[in-house]
């Protein structure tokens, strides 16, 4: 490992300058602040970003999570049409029809709500099984002693 230390420091005269702003001008942006790994800003990732930036970042979102929503149905399709007629005899699945698998199998195993209550109740069913084994467990017996 060398011990180069960071020479580059952050002069307040040059806290704005975009090619537009003279070296003496002040700009309206806020000033960096060394942090962890590099400059940042006092605001954060996204308060940085213009309204044109935001909605293109969620309309990114919204199309890979489409995409995704997309490969889910197909996955299931192409699993099912490639295992259970050989395997069960079963017939052949379409995507709709693989959806609506999906759709049957999370209300089934998931329940109708959404979001995450279900992982409440594991954790208060859990705690209650814990604190029964707690109070029901036998008092340790001490090992025997060699005489």
């Amino acid at each position: 490992m060398s011990d180069h230390k960071n020479t580059h420091k952050h002069r307040p005269n040059d806290a704005g300058l975009n090619g537009t702003e003279k070296s003496g001008e002040s700009s309206n942006r806020p000033d960096r602040q060394q942090g962890h790994g590099g400059c940042c800003h006092d605001r954060g990732w996204w308060e940085d970003r213009s309204r044109t930036q935001k909605i293109l970042i969620g309309i990114c979102f919204g199309i890979v999570g489409i995409g995704f929503l997309f490969l889910c149905g197909l996955v299931v399709m192409l699993l099912w049409n490639w295992l259970m007629p050989d395997i069960f005899g079963l017939k052949r699945l379409t995507y709709w029809q693989a959806w609506g698998l999906l759709l049957l199998c999370k209300i089934l195993f998931k329940g109708f709500g959404l979001g995450n209550s279900g992982g409440w109740r594991d954790r208060k069913r859990r705690r209650q099984l814990r604190r029964y084994m707690q109070e029901n467990q036998p008092p340790a017996r001490e090992a025997p002693t060699d005489p």
